[in-house]
């Protein structure tokens, strides 16, 4: 007999193989016992959750001549086995990804005026529904609206949204969820005895993962692997190569060194992968779910419920996560995201992910947002450990405060006299400046600080200005999220709505740091780092 791949060799048979669809299997089992059966179902979820398994035992179980107690077909009588060999006329299966015109529906609908020669129901099970024609959703629906007593339509789809509302309507609606990590590893497990076959555990847990929710997908990559190695044990390291992936400490190093801002480094990590045949595509996705990870970690209390790792794991990952900012890891994902994407149409693919890495360790290459959040964070670290370098001050030009420079900048800051006519809510927190400065959030306080004048503008607003030496503060406070953070805070702090206005004074101004090493060095007294 031919080789029959695991998937298919081990797909349940009966209610109780079915894995991580509990909620769907104990709703069809008590109609079935209560004999309450629909007469039209929507079977919705991601591929490989088992749609069309539970459609097909659901199929049986309601023609089962002797089910067994819970409702499931006891697959010895003869409908349940002419079921099992697909040589039944009570189940239709019908594909329409490849019958999607009006015409196989009205082949349907003729038939469903015949009864069943045997047991008592024909059950139509269609598969990949959403991709029928807008005419044969509208043949289709009479019919599912009133069917024969003796008909059940089965409905599968990856893509819910895309049937007709008409449709969803005329139907019992039940959601496929995604089988979790834990849950598809044992089942590997459980069929990895049955077949007598030595992997680690490590081994499938990756797998587990590699499948997404998936058990079919799972069972497909255990399958070349297990192809590969079928007269050994299979290992960890076995699966990477494999599959063309790399273990995580490679993420690990990788990420410190992106920290680090060593885009050599990462460079050579890169190379290291392309030397060893790794593909790229699968490692883009590997890391991006590495930083999901750290970002998990980071915000919230306990998240090892959540990322599917084991604990030795998931204390690594505590530790690195507390070296890094939230809005970093956010940029860094977000880089990766979008390199993903690119890389799917492009040939070139190890100098998209050279550029994105370099892009990762170098925050001024970019002059969004999240890069300068980054970047200023890279600032205030530096200033932690007690070394700036004159390039890095540069780089922020004014957005680091410390603490001998306060008095030189409450001389260079002026709240200029507000006019009479001014309105009620920009008096009060042109006056108030300073102690709403203190209320804000820390990273946005630390834009607000380099503001060197509040008034008015000629249309009445509270106006902000910036000097040239804060440059990156301006460009901070005029993005989309400071803007809508400084919106709520001023409205919250006058008790109304204030209109603002966010400018530089590009005129002759006496900067405030106009030599980085005397004003850092001498009045903090810390290392200087001279960059070449």
């Amino acid at each position: 007999m031919s080789y029959m791949a695991l998937y298919r060799k081990f797909r349940p048979t009966k209610f109780s193989d079915v894995k991580g669809q509990d909620h769907i299997i104990t709703a069809l089992k008590n109609q079935i016992k209560n004999d309450r059966i629909g007469h039209a179902y929507i079977f919705t979820g991601t591929r490989g959750t088992g749609k069309t398994t539970v459609a097909k035992i659901f199929a049986r179980a309601v023609n089962c001549e002797h089910p067994l107690e819970d409702g499931s077909p006891d697959n010895e009588c003869e409908l349940c086995k002419k079921m099992l060999k697909g040589t039944s006329m009570n189940v239709i299966e019908f594909d329409a990804a490849s019958n999607s015109s009006v015409d196989h529906i009205r082949n349907i609908i003729d038939e469903v005026s015949y009864p069943p020669t045997e047991g008592k129901y024909k059950v139509y099970i269609i598969d990949e529904v959403h991709m029928l024609s807008a005419a044969a959703f509208n043949a289709l629906l009479k019919t599912l609206e009133e069917p024969p007593a003796y008909v059940i339509f089965i409905l599968a789809t990856t893509e819910n949204y895309k049937i007709p509302i008409t449709i969803k309507s005329r139907c019992q609606n039940y959601d496929f969820h995604r089988i979790s990590v834990e849950m598809i590893k044992n089942r590997m497990r459980e069929l990895m005895d049955i077949e007598k076959i030595d992997i680690e555990d490590r081994a499938l847990e990756y797998i587990a993962k590699a499948g997404d929710g998936s058990m079919r997908d799972a069972l497909s990559i255990l399958d070349e692997c297990v192809s590969f190695f079928h007269d050994k044990k299979i290992t960890y390291e076995d699966i990477l190569n494999i599959l063309g992936a790399v273990d995580e400490s490679l993420f690990t190093n990788l990420f410190n060194t992106i920290l680090a801002g060593d885009s050599k480094t990462a460079i050579d990590l890169i190379e290291k992968i392309v030397r060893e045949g790794q593909e790229l595509g699968q490692f883009v996705l590997d890391f991006t779910w590495y930083l999901r990870n750290l970002l998990l970690v980071k915000s919230m209390p306990n998240a090892l419920d959540v990322i599917d790792v084991s604990k030795e794991t998931y204390d690594a990952l505590v530790d690195e996560a507390a070296r890094v900012e939230n809005e970093a890891i956010m940029r860094y994902i977000r880089v990766m995201s979008e390199l993903y994407n690119e890389m799917k149409l492009s040939s070139q693919k190890r100098i998209l992910l050279e550029v994105a890495i370099i892009k990762l360790a170098k925050p001024e290459m970019e002059s969004d947002f999240e890069s300068l959040v980054n970047r200023v964070g890279n600032i205030e670290k530096d200033i932690r450990n007690g070394v700036v370098s004159v390039s890095a001050v540069n780089d922020v030009k004014g957005a680091v405060s410390v603490q001998s420079s306060v008095s030189s900048e409450e001389e260079n800051f002026d709240i200029h006299k507000i006019p009479e006519a001014t309105p009620e809510e920009v008096q009060n927190v042109s006056v108030n400046w300073r102690r709403f400065v203190g209320g804000l959030p820390s990273f946005y306080k630390s834009a607000a600080e380099m503001i060197r004048k509040v008034t008015v503008s000629e249309s009445g607003k509270l106006l902000l200005v910036f000097d040239e030496s804060g440059i990156v503060g301006y460009d901070i406070l005029t993005a989309e999220p400071a803007t809508k953070e400084l919106n709520e805070s001023l409205a919250k702090f006058a008790g109304k709505k204030v209109e603002f206005e966010v400018r530089i004074d590009n005129g002759p101004i006496e900067k405030k740091y106009q030599d980085p090493i005397s004003v850092f060095g001498e009045n903090v007294g810390i290392e200087i780092v001279t960059e070449d």
